[in-house]
């Protein structure tokens, strides 16, 4: 019999890919998909079978980016500094190549054993985007499978591939990141003193990188890899670090917005080389939607049109279903009734089943499921439409004057139709301090379960 080996899979991505899809796909499981940031609070984990191989699969949160300090970006940085793992499989939207491809490039500072999954590529050629995948792969240095997670396609594909990279039958040779001739110095005399204390198998530039800008999430993942010596002269550099940058003409902000540059240059330039240009018709629309939702006279009269008519379509499309579902709980509720009599039950159990159970269930679907019926297709029609993003785009001054985000005007919307959603919805805003503003100030919007009922 032959022996079974173990597997270990990170599957990242940036939210709304596909990646709990795949996920999915891969282990049979359930995983919850949504189209939120962080949605995978913590790591799903699954397993499968292939051939002799058993692959744990860890589904790591939606992220951006690995160069900030929130709770989603520390736990997968965690996880792929720390976690030994045979295969990072990275989910990209092939809709959106060069948004993507900077995340890719980041994980490749962290580790080489990276294949990437071009998911929704079906999308992408509906939208006439064309890929080549050949190209990407050589530009990157690492294996490239493309899939449409919700059909299935290529995920067969997907696991051959992992196969073959376990087996050793494909290499990964990434590229190395490039950066200013001014950063690469400043790195590589950094390096020189420090290169004693990098940790086993962290890579060089970030662990430079790091220390440098006082990466807080990178150091605690150093620290349980290095002995207690070597610790205190690492935290002692860290302490230095800034006075290091300041005396080769950088803050650590001015290093931080230079590196973020030099990534999204570089994904812009792999995406130019690999994908081709959306059909002229997808750039009139998109020309279109920012010229009438982007423009000042033009884009909040229309946003607040088009919010006031789906509040119209909403509370004057539900009042036909709430009046049946009424009547129908009404005449549900007698025959209950009627029934609970014929069984002589107890008054107080009558009270309970039919006064208390029964029409508050009644009430509450009556009145809250048409509204909402109607409310979340429509609010995810204006997201499809990619009217959402202009419009928390208008938005964000005016709420910054209150000290807010400007998404958290998607979060009131939803509000309208649930607070329980509204409330939900803030995980889409990065800063915790504006999303406990988003959180707190939802409750004041009047759901319609809150509103009065004629």
């Amino acid at each position: 019999m032959t022996e079974s080996k173990k597997i270990v899979i990170g599957l990242a991505g940036n939210p709304n890919t596909g990646k709990s899809t795949v996920f999915n796909h891969l282990t049979g499981l359930k995983q919850h998909t949504g189209n939120w940031s962080g949605k995978t609070v913590t790591n799903a984990k699954g397993s499968f079978w292939l051939k002799q191989y058993h692959c744990e699969v860890y589904d790591l949160p939606g992220i951006y980016s690995l160069f900030s300090d929130s709770a989603e970006e520390c736990c997968a940085k965690e996880f792929i500094c720390s976690a030994k793992t045979d295969i990072m499989l990275v989910v990209l939207d092939a809709t959106s190549l060069e948004r993507n491809l900077t995340l890719a490039l980041q994980i490749l500072e962290l580790t080489d054993h990276v294949i990437l999954c071009l998911n929704l590529i079906d999308e992408a050629q509906k939208k006439g985007i064309v890929l080549n995948t050949a190209r990407l792969s050589e530009e990157l240095g690492i294996p490239v499978v493309c899939t449409s997670a919700r059909t299935g396609k290529g995920i067969q594909e997907l696991k051959n591939m992992m196969i073959s990279a376990v087996e050793g039958k494909i290499s990964f040779s990434p590229k190395k990141m490039t950066f200013s001739d001014t950063m690469e110095e400043v790195l590589s005399e950094f390096l020189k003193d420090t290169i004693h204390l990098l940790p086993q198998g962290m890579k060089k530039n970030y662990f430079a990188m790091s220390v440098l800008e006082g990466d807080i999430c990178s150091l605690q993942l150093f620290s349980e890899r290095l002995d207690c010596i070597k610790l205190g002269e690492l935290l002692a550099r860290e302490e230095l670090a800034e006075k290091f940058l300041l005396q080769r003409g950088y803050t650590r902000e001015k290093w931080k917005e230079e590196k973020s540059i030099a990534f999204l240059k570089k994904s812009q330039s792999i995406a130019k080389e690999v994908a081709t240009e959306k059909t002229e018709q997808a750039k009139k629309k998109e020309r279109f939607l920012d010229e009438l939702f982007l423009s000042k006279k033009v884009g909040i009269p229309v946003m607040l049109g088009l919010l006031a008519m789906i509040f119209w379509i909403t509370i004057a499309g539900a009042n036909l279903p709430s009046d049946l579902l009424m009547k129908l709980f009404a005449y549900t509720g007698e025959k209950l009734g009627d029934f609970l009599v014929w069984c002589n039950v107890p008054e107080w159990i009558y009270g309970i089943v039919k006064d208390g159970i029964f029409l508050t269930v009644s009430w509450v679907v009556a009145v809250m499921l048409p509204p909402m019926a109607i409310f979340f297709p429509l609010f995810t029609l204006l997201e499809d439409f990619g009217l959402l993003p202009r419009i928390a785009f208008h938005m964000d001054g005016l709420f910054q004057k209150a000290h807010a985000h400007g998404k958290q005007a998607l979060t009131m919307c939803m509000g309208f139709g649930c607070n329980a959603a509204g409330v939900t919805a803030c995980r889409i805003i990065e800063s915790p301090r504006e999303r406990l503003i988003a959180i707190l100030t939802n409750n004041f919007v009047p759901c319609n379960g809150r509103l009065p009922q004629p």
